[in-house]
């Protein structure tokens, strides 16, 4: 008799491969000092749509007998995309705390001076820096990575669905047992 696995525990892998990708990439980026640098988002963002698309892929072939409907496609990439939250969520607050607690007055540097760039007043300047000031704190950072990191693989995970459902005749296209 064939053993079934739960989605969940089917994606825990998936999702950690996912994370450890994510943390390769942004100890790469970190020690490239590209950090502050907003084209290496959007080339993540290509990585993740391409590993998610294999992780989902690798799910569909190896858990679901090469069949998945658009939904449960897009629910084990939703499963896969919160592992990687939660971990990058983590490694965010140990990278802001352990790593380079220096990194976040890098940051807000970065800020003050782009609000310069655009010629706002001083009073103005100051003020958006006592808001950033309060948010940018790691313990306040890592649960809204949770949440950044979600929606944006809701978003991805819409797109990577589409590409791997692969639905066919239930009559004739039935698993058989090895």
């Amino acid at each position: 008799m064939e053993e079934k696995v739960g989605i969940w525990k089917a994606n825990l892998t998936n999702g950690l491969i996912l994370g450890l990708v994510g943390i390769v990439y942004s100890l790469v980026v970190y020690f490239l000092n590209m950090y502050l640098n907003k084209a290496q988002g959007y080339v993540f963002m290509l990585v993740e749509f391409a590993v998610l698309f294999f992780l989902v892929k690798s799910y569909r072939d190896n858990f679901r007998h090469g069949m998945i409907t658009y939904g449960d496609a897009l629910g084990a990439s939703i499963i896969i995309c919160l592992y990687y939250a939660i971990i990058m969520a983590i490694f965010t607050y140990i990278l802001y705390t352990v790593i380079d607690s220096g990194l976040l007055d890098k940051q807000l540097a970065m800020a003050e001076e782009m609000m310069q760039k655009k010629g706002l007043p001083q009073s103005a300047i100051d003020a958006g820096m006592s808001i950033q000031r309060k948010m940018m704190k790691p313990a306040f950072m890592a649960p809204f990575s949770i949440l950044g990191n979600m929606i944006l693989g809701l978003i991805i995970s819409l797109i990577v669905a589409a590409f791997v459902r692969k639905e066919g005749n239930p009559l004739l296209d039935t698993p058989t047992v090895q």
